[in-house]
């Protein structure tokens, strides 16, 4: 399928555009606020309030016997409540720490909502429940009345978001110089977690459960490889989650029994590794560019300055001294001959035979140079 056939189906066909819109709205609210939850060290929310999510729906499912999808993300939402006051209790309560107290909220309420999903299996036309592709998203029974509904409460947890951006601001980088401002940390941390929740309910019908959390984690994580500046850094993770949300959804629509929810962790997951390895300030790449680079300058500093002890031994600067005698100062490191014929093209030495080198005018104003600098640093 060519672009030209892409872009028609997203214009014609119901189920791809319906599918895409919902996917890319869950990707911008997720993304936008999983920068908050990665800036503060817990990764683990995310996947602890989708779990905490599960046996939501499987009550809802059971006191009404609806699997409307409005129904059953009302029970998910009100089950992420209590699992984020569940936390809470368990950090103001006891000495448990944050990953510790995540991890039981994941577990507990997890293994319950299995509970529950198996007695509904028993139950009268439990085959017909469907409540089991809750675990991984179903993303093609999206209705365009499923998508409104993301897209207006997606666009309230944005505003409100923005209404608050400089307090959660705060929250993210120094919580305890806001609380000797005065700022209620506790109420915004609940308000923060709050919009979380509603982030991560929305995501269940198309990603899943139990892949959901890297749609809080995985747009953030790679924003940051990329930026320093919060702004950016929301903005780019919220157009990393509407990308992979909506190429997830049109790859796993024009391949047979692809399913769309992993097709789309897939996809972020693919831009994870492109900003690890390609992002200017983080990228492995430049940073083994960088690395390269400083060990090649400072291999050179150090056969310069090994000349330029050798020539304090002697009043004339053009006495030549053999390689063989720097590399012996060189502890046997090697790489001599090349460091002295890059410092020969730089100007910086020069070869009075086949194996002497000695310092130029130009050597000796970059040895001071480097001095200079160094007890700077010192200093």
């Amino acid at each position: 399928m060519n672009l030209m056939q892409i872009l028609k189906g997203l214009m014609f066909d119901y189920t791809l555009r319906t599918v895409a819109l919902g996917s890319g709205i869950l990707g911008i609210v997720s993304g936008a606020l999983g920068v908050y939850a990665v800036l503060r060290k817990q990764s683990l929310l995310g996947d602890a309030m989708s779990h905490a999510a599960l046996p939501g729906i499987a009550i809802a499912f059971i006191l009404t016997g609806s699997k409307a999808p409005l129904v059953l993300i009302l029970g998910a939402a009100a089950a992420g409540w209590v699992g984020t006051l569940f936390i809470m209790a368990v950090l103001n309560k006891t000495r448990i720490k944050d990953d510790s107290a995540l991890g039981i909220v994941l577990s507990v309420f997890f293994g319950f909502g299995l509970v529950l999903l198996t007695f509904i299996q028993k139950m009268p036309k439990a085959t017909q429940a469907g409540l089991d592709n809750f675990l991984f998203g179903q993303a093609a029974t999206l209705m365009e009345r499923d998508v409104i509904i993301m897209g207006l409460l997606g666009a309230a947890v944005l505003i409100i978001m923005m209404v608050f951006w400089k307090e959660f601001k705060l929250l993210s980088f120094d919580s305890e110089f806001g609380s000797s401002l005065g700022f209620p940390i506790k109420k915004l941390d609940f308000i923060l977690t709050g919009l979380l929740v509603v982030a991560i309910v929305l995501g269940l019908q198309t990603v899943g459960v139990v892949l959901m959390s890297a749609m809080i984690v995985a747009p953030a994580a790679s924003a940051r490889q990329w930026t320093d500046k919060l702004g950016l850094m929301v903005a780019l993770s919220a157009v990393f989650g509407a990308l992979a949300g909506m190429s997830g959804a049109i790859i796993s629509s024009v391949t047979a029994h692809l399913p769309t929810g992993p097709t789309i962790v897939l996809c972020i997951s693919f831009v994870v590794a492109v900003s690890m390895t390609l992002a200017p300030n983080r990228g492995l790449l430049w940073r083994w560019f960088r690395e390269r680079r400083n060990n090649r300058r400072l291999r050179l500093e150090a056969v310069l300055l090994d000349l330029g002890m050798l020539a304090e031994q002697h009043e004339d600067l053009s006495h030549g001294h053999p390689a063989s005698v720097l590399n012996t100062m060189s502890m046997g490191q090697g790489g001599v001959e090349r460091s002295l014929e890059e410092l020969e093209r730089r100007g910086l030495v020069q070869n009075i035979n086949e194996d002497e080198w000695a310092l130029t005018q130009g050597g000796v104003k970059e040895i001071n140079r480097i001095l200079e600098h160094r007890e700077v640093k010192k200093v």
